[in-house]
């Protein structure tokens, strides 16, 4: 147990005769950058108990009853595998949409494709969009069009 854990837990057991009402916020981080946040009301009869629900969990913060904590989730966030589709910008730069490239809001950016070096399919995929539904397809996509970026072929 580290020492902050420890000093939660002290702090925990001088709660004896009341439980402690904690408002416990959640935050996850996925492979593509999204964040999400879900809050929850703990009733906390022992520390020990409390501790080992959250044991996967890092603390970010905590001031009184409000606690932070933070968990990496090796997977693509919900929105991406509901709406998220890798696109092309007007400027060449692959990006992840929130819907079909063109008209959506764009959610993440990543280098520039010389798209010249693209096949005319490659290329038609993008201005279509590919739709990403699973973390094996977003890694698959970035892979394949990392061999066409800018920084790749200024390297050779």
């Amino acid at each position: 147990m580290t020492g902050s854990a420890a000093q939660q837990d002290r702090h925990l057991e001088q709660q004896t005769k009341e439980p402690l009402k904690l408002k416990v916020t959640l935050q996850r981080v996925y492979l593509d950058g999204e964040l999400s946040e879900e809050v929850v009301q703990e009733i906390s009869w022992s520390p020990e108990n409390f501790w080992a629900k959250y044991d996967q969990w890092q603390l970010i913060t905590r001031d009184g009853e409000n606690l932070v904590f933070r968990k990496n989730v090796d997977d693509i966030s919900p929105l991406l595998k509901a709406n998220g589709y890798f696109g092309i910008t007007n400027e060449g730069v692959l990006t992840i949409f929130n819907g079909r490239p063109g008209q959506s809001r764009i959610i993440q950016s990543f280098f520039q494709i010389d798209i010249r070096k693209l096949e005319s399919k490659k290329q038609e995929e993008l201005l279509q969009g590919i739709p990403i539904k699973t973390k094996d397809r977003y890694v698959e996509v970035l892979e394949t069009f990392r061999h066409y970026s800018t920084e790749a072929a200024s390297k050779n």
